[in-house]
């Protein structure tokens, strides 16, 4: 059992370590994101969800409808997974300075808050994730995303977003968004 203990605390603390990206990292290029501009349209994207230990858990396919009105852009999301079922999430974000900006959805904890920086952009909030059983019942997690996003070219933004719970890390979402 002290093995096991033992075992499981230096997993934590490794994955705890685990680098992720900040704003002080180098750009990748001289391309700047603007999400009103990317997003205005329509966008489809291929994603999946690996675990800590890096098993994929879940695939998708979505398509996201996006509508900037110049203060604020709303993004409606349906989502295709592995096994047929769907979703749908809307996001309302409204830009909050030059290089800013603050959402909500149903499901999110208070409000999600993001920042551009020129190729990048970073999206932080907490939800409540829909987890469907084999039974066919929805159970609900609350879940901490920081989601970066990297736009690689005009008509493609890769995203990852790093998911935990309680400060400890569960697995990430990798999603390539193209227009």
């Amino acid at each position: 059992m002290r093995k096991l203990v033992l075992g499981l605390t230096l997993l934590t603390a490794l994955a705890a370590c685990a680098g992720k990206p900040e704003f002080a990292d180098p750009p990748l290029s001289d391309r700047q994101l603007n999400l009103e501009e990317f997003f205005d349209g329509t966008v489809t994207a291929h994603g999946q969800f690996q675990d800590i230990f890096g098993k994929v858990r879940r695939s998708f396919e979505v398509t996201i409808h996006g509508k900037w009105n110049g203060e604020t852009l709303v993004l409606t999301e349906d989502f295709i997974y592995e096994d047929g079922s769907t979703e749908q999430r809307v996001w309302t974000l409204v830009k909050t300075g030059p290089d800013s900006w603050q959402g909500t959805a149903p499901g999110v904890i208070g409000t999600a808050s993001g920042e551009e920086n020129g190729d990048r952009f970073n999206w932080r909030y907490t939800i409540d994730l829909p987890i469907p059983s084999a039974e066919g019942e929805t159970t609900y997690m609350r879940a901490d995303f920081d989601d970066w996003m990297w736009l690689l070219s005009d008509d493609r933004l890769f995203n990852r977003a790093y998911l935990s719970r309680g400060g400890i890390t569960l697995g990430d979402v990798s999603i390539m968004f193209e227009k």
